[in-house]
């Protein structure tokens, strides 16, 4: 399953450091794991989130 690119990973990384969420650097490999997934299925799927490709 693809990650929902709805939220933009450097405002969100922002909004984190600003509430010092203690368990940060957590959260930064989680939403970096994240986005390499999604990056990789939209490859092997050929088609960005939320679309198709005609094959």
């Amino acid at each position: 399953m693809a990650v929902n690119d709805s939220v933009d990973p450097a405002s969100r990384l922002a909004k984190q450091i600003e509430t010092q969420e203690p368990d940060l650097l957590r959260s930064m490999v989680k939403t970096m794991a994240e986005t390499l997934m999604s990056a990789e299925a939209d490859g092997l799927c050929n088609a960005t989130y939320g679309t198709r490709s005609e094959e």
